[in-house]
C-alpha cells in the first residue's frame, strides 16, 4: 500500500520527522518496504532506493505556468509553439511536440521548466537524469520547456505533457504544489488493515497521540435531489454467509469527464492511474475506506429488467451460467464463484470484475453504485480460479467488515455529486440480513503481565486501547479487570487477550522492552531424530552430485495417473485420495500420494533449459482411506537422474565422452546411501514397479525387508512426462524404514597397515543368474582374505554364447597383519574361480 504523506495529513497531522514516522510505524507492525521522494529534497534519515530517485524540483527554475497562446512552428508540423507565463513580466515562448497540446490553445496550466532544470530523460530508457539547456530546435531557439510525468520522476507515462487543473497558482514552485513523499507498507495478514488511508491513519494517530480526522459524512442527497431510491431497486442476498450486507446507492445525471487534479494526484502517487471521474471516485474511496465499490449503469439494469424495477441478486453462480467480463473474456461459471445477479443472470463476479454488459461508458447517464461485504474465501477462490487478481479482490480476500460499506458509500456518492454532477437519490438500499455484534473482549491486566513477561503502567495499556479506538471499561473493583469492546475495523482480533496484548506492546514499543536475562539454565534439548536423519540423508546425495527440490504437496489425481501408466506403484497407497474442501487451484486439489511424480513434473519442466538432471525430495505423502480418521503421513525420497554422466564420478577431464546415464549410475548412488548409512545385510533383489521398466528395476533389501526401488523408468512414463527418449534414472524409497535399519552405533574398521593387492575376474554365466548370487558365491570363497568386489563391466554380444553375459569383477585381497605374498593371492583367487565354475556352471573368461 503506497502512502502518499499530503493524502494521510488529511485525516491525521503528522508532527514529527518523515524518517522517524518511518522507523515507528515499522516498529509498530508495519514494515515500511520502500519510500519515495517526489520533487523534494531527500528528508534526513530517510532511505530512498537508488533506482527509486527522481529529480528534485528547483523551486527557482520548476514552476506553475499558464499558456497564453499555442502558436505552429514554422520549419515542423508536428512541433507547437506555446507562449506561457508564469508570472508577471515573466513570459517566455517554447517548443513543444506534446500531442495534448494544440494549434490556438490558451489557458492551460501546465508545468514550466527553465533552463538550468535536472529532469529525467525522457528519450533515456535507464531514466538518466540530466540538466536542461538551451538548445535549438528546427532553427528557433528553446532554453525552457514543459513537462510530462516522467521527465518529473513521477510515473512513467510520456505521451503528453501535464495539464494541471484551472485553479493551479500560475507562478508557485511545483515542489510546493506536488512535491511528497510516498511510503510503501508491506501489507501482511494481520494489517489488512493498512491496506485503508484512513486505516494507516489511525495507526499513527495512536503512535503519535494526534487525533483522528475522518471525512464529514455526507447527506443521503445531494443538492437538488428531491427523489427517493425507495421503489427504484432492489437488493436480495442469498446465502449472508456468502455476503454479509450489501448497499446499492443511486446517483442521477452524472456527467462524466476526468476527475478533479487533485484526486488524480492522489491516485497516481498511490500507484493507481486515472481513468475518468466516475472510476476515479471509486478508486479513491476505495484507497481512503478500504472498501471497494462498483458502479453499474441503471439504465441498463432497468433494461434488462424489461422496464420494471429491476433487483440485485447475491447469490452463487449456477452451472452453466456464463459472463462476459470487463476485460470482453467470456467466463464459464461454477457454484463456487459468487457473483451479482439481476433476474436475467450474472452482471458481475462479486468483488473480482464487472460484466461488459453494465459497465459505465460515456453514454452512462444513471449509476447504481454498489458497496457491499463478501466472504473473503469465496472471493479469494474466484480470482485465483480465473487468475484476476486486483486492488478490490486483494481487500476483499482480506476480510472487510460490513460496517465500512455504508460510510464509504455516502463519501463516493457525495464525491459524484460535487465531481460529477450528479443528484444523488436521498437513502439507501441496505440489505444487512444478520448484523454483526462487536467483539467484547474480559481482558486482565495480570494476564497481560504474564505474557508479555513484564509491567506495563494500567493507564498507559488502557490509553493505548483508546488511542486505537477500543471501548475501554475499566472495573469497579480493584480487579484490574476491563470489558473490551473491539472496533469493528479490527477483523484481525480472534485471539481476544492475546491479540489486544500484541496491540498494545506494538504501540507501547518493542524497543522499550526491557532486557531480561534467563534466570535458570535452558532445559536439555531431545534431538529430533527424524529431522537429523533426513540432513543425513541430503548430506549424502549432495555429495554423490545431486540437488534438492522442494514440491507442493497438493496436487491433482491426473497428474499422478502418469506415474501409473503401466501397472500398480511398488510402494502402494489407497485409491482414495485426500480431498482439499478449499482447494486455492484447480491442480491444487488433492494431497499427493507418490513424491516420485513430484520430482518428475520438476524434470520435465527443466527439461527444456538443461541437458543433466540430478535431483531429489525427502517429502510426505498422504494415504487416506483406512478406519484412522486422519490420514497417514508417509516420508518418502524420490531421486530422479537423466542425461550425461558426471565428470566428477568417471574422471573424464570434463567431457561428455563417456556417454549417457545407465542403470548402474542409480545403483552406484544407492550403494554410496547405504554405505554411508553403514547399513548391514543388504541385497539387491529384481524389483516390480509399474514406473519402471521391466528387465532394468531393482529393490533395495535390508534385513529381509524392501527399502525401496529404483532402475530405469518405463518408457511409457517418461513419454507421459514429456522426457524424450533417453535413459531416465528413477528412485522411490521408504525413509522411515531406511532410518529405522540404520543403526545408531557401528563398528570402526581402522585403516589398513598393509597393502591391498587387486585382481579381476571376468566369468560367463547363463542369463538367468542374477549379479547378487556371483558376488555371494565370490565373497564365499574369498573368506578372511577378500576385502572388497565391484562389479566394473557387463557384457552381452557375439563373443560369448547365446542365452549367456559376462560379468567383470575387480577382486581386492588384504590381511590386517602381514603384506600377502603372490601365493596367498593366487590361492584364493584359484578358489574363487573353482567355486564359481562348480556352483554356477561358469565359464572365466581367458581360461576358457
Amino acid at each position: 500500500m503506497k502512502i502518499p504523506l499530503s493524502w494521510l495529513s488529511d485525516y491525521i497531522d503528522i508532527t514529527i520527522p518523515p524518517a522517524q514516522l518511518i522507523d515507528r510505524l515499522t516498529l509498530a507492525g508495519m514494515e515500511v518496504a520502500s519510500t519515495r521522494v517526489l520533487g523534494l529534497p531527500i528528508p534526513e534519515g530517510v532511505r530512498v532506493k537508488s533506482e527509486e530517485r527522481g529529480p528534485v524540483w528547483d523551486r527557482d527554475k520548476v514552476f506553475i505556468a499558464e499558456v497564453l497562446s499555442t502558436e505552429k512552428h514554422p520549419n515542423a508540423d508536428k512541433l507547437k509553439l506555446p507562449t506561457v507565463t508564469w508570472g508577471a513580466g515573466k513570459v517566455k515562448q517554447l517548443v513543444t511536440g506534446a500531442p495534448n497540446i494544440h494549434v490556438g490553445d490558451k489557458g492551460q496550466k501546465v508545468v514550466l521548466a527553465l533552463s538550468g532544470s535536472v529532469l529525467i530523460d525522457g528519450h533515456s530508457a535507464d531514466r538518466k537524469m540530466s540538466e536542461l539547456k538551451p538548445t535549438t530546435i528546427r532553427g528557433l531557439p528553446s532554453d525552457a520547456m514543459v513537462c510530462s510525468l516522467l521527465e518529473l520522476g513521477i510515473s512513467e507515462e510520456h505521451e503528453g505533457i501535464i495539464l494541471l487543473e484551472s485553479d493551479a497558482p500560475v507562478g508557485t514552485p511545483l515542489a510546493d504544489f506536488m512535491g511528497d513523499i510516498v511510503i510503501e507498507i508491506d501489507v501482511l495478514p494481520n494489517t489488512a488493515r493498512c491496506l485503508a488511508m484512513i486505516g494507516v491513519a489511525r495507526e499513527v494517530a495512536a503512535i503519535t497521540g494526534q487525533k483522528l480526522r475522518l471525512p464529514s459524512p455526507a447527506p443521503n442527497a445531494g443538492e437538488g435531489a428531491g427523489e427517493s431510491i425507495a421503489g427504484q431497486v432492489n437488493v436480495e442476498i442469498d446465502d449472508p454467509k456468502l455476503s454479509a450486507r450489501y448497499i446499492a446507492a443511486l446517483i442521477k445525471n452524472i456527467q462524466l469527464g476526468p476527475a478533479p487534479g487533485w484526486m488524480q494526484r492522489r491516485l497516481l502517487y498511490a500507484g493507481m492511474r486515472p481513468i475518468n471521474n466516475i472510476v476515479d471516485i471509486t478508486n479513491f474511496v476505495m484507497l481512503e475506506w478500504g472498501q471497494p465499490l462498483h458502479a453499474f449503469d441503471f439504465d441498463v439494469l432497468v433494461e434488462r429488467a424489461g422496464g420494471k424495477t429491476p433487483t440485485i441478486i447475491v447469490r452463487p453462480a449456477r452451472a452453466g451460467e456464463t459472463l462476459l467480463t470487463l476485460d470482453k473474456q467470456e467466463r464459464k461459471l461454477a457454484p463456487e464463484h459468487l457473483v451479482i445477479a439481476d433476474t436475467k443472470g450474472p452482471i458481475a463476479l462479486a468483488g473480482v470484475m464487472g460484466g461488459l454488459e453494465t459497465e459505465v461508458t460515456d453514454k452512462t447517464k444513471n449509476i447504481l453504485l454498489e458497496s457491499a461485504s463478501f466472504d473473503f474465501v469465496s472471493i479469494r477462490r474466484t480470482f485465483r480460479h480465473f487468475d484476476l487478481p486486483s486492488e478490490a479482490s486483494a481487500r476483499f480476500s482480506r476480510g472487510i467488515h460490513p460496517e465500512t460499506a455504508k460510510p464509504a458509500a455516502e463519501r463516493a456518492a457525495d464525491l459524484m455529486r460535487q465531481y460529477a454532477s450528479g443528484n444523488v437519490c436521498q437513502g439507501l438500499v441496505d440489505c444487512y440480513p444478520a448484523p454483526r455484534a462487536p467483539q467484547v473482549v474480559d481482558f486482565k491486566l495480570d494476564a497481560m503481565d504474564r505474557l508479555l513477561g513484564f509491567k506495563i503502567d494500567a493507564e498507559e495499556a488502557i490509553r493505548i486501547l483508546r488511542a486505537l479506538e477500543y471501548e475501554v471499561n475499566p472495573s469497579a473493583d480493584a480487579s484490574r479487570s476491563l470489558t473490551v469492546t473491539v472496533p469493528t475495523h479490527r477483523l484481525d482480533v480472534q485471539e481476544g487477550v492475546a491479540d489486544l496484548v500484541e496491540d498494545i506492546v506494538r504501540i507501547y514499543g518493542y524497543d522499550r522492552v526491557p532486557t531480561t536475562l534467563l534466570s535458570e539454565p535452558l532445559p536439555k534439548q531431545q534431538a529430533n531424530e527424524p529431522i537429523v536423519f533426513e540432513e543425513k540423508l541430503r548430506d549424502i546425495l549432495v555429495d554423490c552430485g545431486l540437488q534438492e527440490v522442494v514440491c507442493y504437496g497438493l496436487t491433482m489425481p491426473e497428474k499422478e495417473a502418469r506415474l501409473t501408466t503401466n501397472a500398480a506403484s511398488t510402494i502402494p497407497g489407497p485409491p482414495e485420495y485426500v480431498r482439499l474442501q478449499n482447494p486455492i487451484s484447480s491442480e491444487r486439489v488433492v494431497m499427493r500420494q507418490s513424491v516420485l511424480a513430484s520430482v518428475l513434473e520438476i524434470a520435465e519442466s527443466n527439461i527444456r533449459n538443461t541437458e543433466d538432471v540430478r535431483i531429489f525430495e525427502i517429502g510426505f505423502v498422504y494415504l487416506g482411506g483406512g478406519e484412522e480418521k486422519l490420514p497417514k503421513e508417509l516420508r518418502r525420497l524420490a531421486i530422479v537422474m537423466m542425461g550425461d554422466r558426471m565428470p566428477e564420478f568417471w574422471g573424464d577431464g570434463g567431457s561428455k565422452a563417456a556417454g549417457p546415464l545407465d542403470f548402474f549410475e542409480i545403483k552406484g548412488v544407492i550403494e554410496a546411501l547405504a554405505s554411508d548409512l553403514h547399513l548391514s545385510n543388504i541385497k539387491f533383489h529384481p524389483a516390480e514397479a509399474g514406473f519402471l521398466h521391466p528387465a532394468k528395476a531393482a529393490g533395495l533389501v535390508v534385513g529381509g525387508l524392501v527399502m525401496g526401488v529404483f532402475g530405469v523408468l518405463h518408457p511409457k512414463v517418461a513419454q507421459a512426462y514429456n522426457l524424450g527418449e533417453g535413459t531416465i534414472l528413477v528412485a522411490e524409497f521408504d525413509v522411515d524404514a531406511l532410518q529405522a535399519a540404520t543403526p545408531a552405533r557401528f563398528s570402526y574398521t581402522p585403516v589398513p597397515r598393509f597393502p591391498a593387492a587387486l585382481r579381476d575376474i571376468a566369468v560367463v554365466v547363463d542369463e538367468s543368474i542374477p549379479a547378487e548370487r556371483i558376488e555371494a558365491e565370490i565373497r564365499a570363497a574369498g573368506a578372511d582374505l577378500l576385502r572388497n568386489v565391484h562389479l566394473f563391466d557387463l557384457y552381452r554380444g557375439n563373443q560369448i554364447p547365446a542365452g549367456t553375459k559376462s560379468l567383470a569383477y575387480a577382486l581386492s585381497y588384504q590381511a590386517d597383519d602381514r603384506t600377502l605374498a603372490d601365493k596367498e593371492i593366487d590361492k584364493a583367487h584359484k578358489k574363487i574361480e573353482d567355486r564359481l565354475k562348480n556352483v554356477l556352471k561358469a565359464t572365466i573368461r581367458g581360461k576358457e
